[in-house]
């Protein structure tokens, strides 16, 4: 008896059928898949058979190390591996970590692209912008935007600097009178993010004492902490399984935070240009600042910027121009307060040069040598940016011979570079003599903005903001550690501390 297609049992026998093509489809691709990360990983090895690698389990690479501990576990690695080595996150992902000078000054010298892999996390923050950026449309934003940072922008950007620098150690007086412990890192974030916002995009006021801006940091810290979290998880690397765990949405939320604040900058900034004889003002003026220079941008074919670039450069230099130099700060701070003797040096030769510090100028910033010794070894112990990809473009060959393949990921370890001892001699010795004038320095043994065309472009804006802010707060305080509460460094995209960065201050009469 023939069965009909459409009864009863000819549906079941078609359907599983159908279900046996399928599961033997699936079996097959995921075969195929096993296949390609067996061959990537046998790729990775023959590429990486130059060089020694700390020991790490065949699966889940180095991740099983807790991230209060990478840091120091990287101190070792450098001491006993030279020049570089392959760290793997896991059995089919690896990337080679180098923190030589000669080393860093191969990579940098060449046009290599941001890492993909790695700098892909960060593009629902803060975009397509100049940090993410390759090829020509980077060069064309970086040199639309260096005019931003010309000297006659930033002379005048020193008394804004110096404003927002006071507030700040106005409100620690107050606080201080009541308690002498304070966790200055959160302030120090709300002060950068004043001064940035007066002199990259024209705000009026200060925003110390905003509590949106205050939602604004505690968004960045909540990014930065997740984007490293995602890098080094294996399940989070697929956008669309990220978005559904609980992180995912930890993260879409506070991206949507930051944007909203950076939008309301930007209205804020196009809205105050519609005002009476405003654009003119601005249009007469021979440099604009950053944010102006977005607004007033023109295309090849005459259109202007499209928002999402201005606004990824916004996120950006947002981002770049509060959270490092704050970074930086915090961590310089510390480490005066930990020297207590070369703290004093510095203090003498800021009131020997600006008396009670009643006035600040552009041209006393190049007159604190000693002051700036202490800025740079503080630097060289805790970079602001730990580490910086690349992903080569072509193959290499170091100068010691060894070579890798077009493709490979590299992790330009600056926090590595800074603590390698065969570059710095007792390296976590607080010693500013490294940077005394007519010392022998590599040229890149020492990165705090990193180096080669893609280095910090804001450089000469951060380096300034520290003398001002280093040198008005030793004017006004005696800094002591809090010998309870030493900060743990953890490096979450900038150098950031577990614990905050704890001080003991003291007014100085």
């Amino acid at each position: 008896m023939r069965v009909s297609a459409l009864s009863p049992a000819g549906l079941l026998g078609s359907s599983s059928g159908l279900l046996q093509g399928v599961s033997l489809l699936c079996l097959v691709l995921l075969l195929l898949k096993a296949a390609q990360l067996y061959l990537h990983r046998l790729w990775l090895l023959r590429a990486f058979r130059q060089f020694p690698s700390p020991p790490s389990h065949w699966l889940f690479g180095y991740g099983q190390i807790k991230n209060e501990e990478e840091l120091l576990q990287l101190r070792k690695w450098v001491e006993k591996f030279p020049c570089a080595c392959p760290l793997w996150l896991w059995g089919t992902k690896a990337k080679l970590l180098v923190y030589d000078p000669d080393y860093m000054k191969a990579i940098l010298g060449r046009s290599d692209p941001k890492a993909r892999d790695t700098y892909r996390f960060v593009v629902p923050w803060i975009g397509n912008g100049l940090l993410v950026l390759n090829g020509q449309k980077w060069f064309q934003h970086r040199r639309m935007l260096t005019p931003a940072f010309h000297y006659d922008i930033l002379k005048p950007y020193v008394g804004l600097m110096a404003d927002s620098a006071r507030m700040m150690l106005d409100k620690w007086e107050k606080l201080v009178s009541q308690d002498s412990h304070l966790e200055i890192f959160e302030h120090v974030s709300l002060m950068t993010l004043d001064t940035i916002m007066k002199c990259a995009f024209s705000h009026q006021g200060s925003v110390q004492a905003d509590r949106n801006s205050q939602s604004y940091i505690q968004a960045i810290g909540d990014i930065k902490y997740l984007c490293c979290a995602r890098i080094k998880h294996f399940f989070y690397q697929n956008d669309i399984i990220y978005r559904l765990t609980p992180d995912g949405y930890r993260n879409h939320r506070a991206c949507q935070l930051a944007h909203q604040h950076t939008d309301q900058v930007i209205k804020k900034r196009k809205v105050h240009l519609l005002e009476d004889g405003e654009l003119d003002n601005v249009r007469r003026k021979r440099h604009l600042d950053f944010l102006d220079i977005l607004l007033f941008a023109r295309m090849k074919d005459g259109s202007i910027l499209p928002f999402k670039d201005l606004r990824a450069e916004v996120d950006t230099f947002m981002f770049e121009g509060h959270d490092t130099t704050a970074s930086g700060i915090s961590w310089i701070l510390y480490a005066l307060a930990a020297h207590p003797e070369h703290q004093q040096k510095c203090r003498k030769e800021i009131q020997s040069l600006l008396g009670d510090g009643a006035s600040i100028t552009w041209d006393h910033l190049d007159q604190m040598p000693y002051t700036t010794m202490c800025i740079k070894e503080a630097l060289r112990l805790y970079p602001p940016v730990p580490s910086i990809s690349r992903e080569l473009s072509k193959p290499i060959t170091f100068p010691d011979g060894r070579s890798l393949p077009r493709g490979m990921l590299i992790t330009l370890s600056i926090y590595g570079l800074h603590h390698n001892p065969k570059v710095w001699p007792n390296p976590e010795v607080f010693d500013p003599s490294r940077f005394a004038p007519g010392s022998d320095i590599h040229s890149h043994a020492f990165l705090p903005f990193s180096g080669g065309s893609r280095n910090c472009i804001g450089k000469h804006f951060a380096m300034n903001e520290l003398k001002v802010v280093i040198a008005l707060t030793l004017l006004r305080f005696e800094l002591a550690v809090d010998p309870l509460r030493v900060p743990i460094p953890l490096s979450v995209l900038v150098l950031d501390s577990k614990n905050g960065i704890h001080l003991q201050l003291k007014k100085l009469l």
